[in-house]
């Protein structure tokens, strides 16, 4: 299989993660900012959204994150990442499809402005609001945390920690002020011993 995508990408470690998890051997070639351009052709006809991951596995392609993240998973796991009881599979893309929808809406603003220094993220007012957005979001994970067990659904580490996993860390590398949210610090010391957040959850890539 191969990974297209630099590794610096949040959504590229998404992918990483969820390769390590499930012992998946694979080729990664770089691709976005800095590196070989997405808007090239023969990258298009693969995504013409011109976002990293894509991968290429035995000649079909996948893009979109969380879907390659549920693919692997589907067809090298156990269970265990994304379980086959429809209830308890529902939970876990729930909060998967929190974190890509809600969740990363409310941070985009804030974190263009404050970690990409974008010139077109300036306005203060929108960096305000895209803080107090972000923390709001944030108490939301941290309340469920608190009241659901030591991950995201409960007693078994899932897909929905390894998306979650590195959207708390983005939370906290970004230069902001945040609120002491107990339950989400605890939830992101308990994900540091796993092997897949040592080696892509970096401590200085948010």
């Amino acid at each position: 299989m191969k990974i297209l995508g630099k590794a610096t990408s949040i959504n590229v470690r998404k992918v990483l993660w969820t390769c390590a998890e499930l012992n998946i051997d694979y080729e990664r070639e770089d691709w976005g900012a800095g590196f070989q351009s997405t808007s090239q052709e023969s990258f298009l006809q693969l995504n013409p959204n011109a976002m990293v991951p894509v991968i290429v596995d035995d000649g079909f392609v996948l893009w979109e994150s969380n879907a390659i993240c549920r693919y692997l998973s589907s067809k090298a796991g156990d269970g265990r990442l994304l379980p086959a009881d429809p209830r308890a599979r529902a939970l876990v893309e729930q909060w998967m499809d929190w974190q890509a929808g809600e969740l990363n809406n409310s941070w985009r603003y804030a974190f263009m402005a404050l970690v990409r220094e974008s010139k077109a993220h300036r306005d203060p007012e929108l960096i305000q609001a895209g803080c107090r957005e972000w923390n709001r979001h944030i108490g939301m994970l941290d309340a469920h945390l608190a009241a659901s067990g030591p991950y995201a659904v409960g007693a078994q580490f899932s897909l929905a920690d390894v998306v979650l996993g590195l959207s708390v860390h983005r939370w906290l590398l970004t230069p902001m002020d945040r609120p002491h949210y107990c339950a989400v610090e605890a939830y992101y010391q308990r994900l540091a011993p796993r092997p897949g957040f040592a080696a892509y959850c970096r401590h200085d890539v948010p």
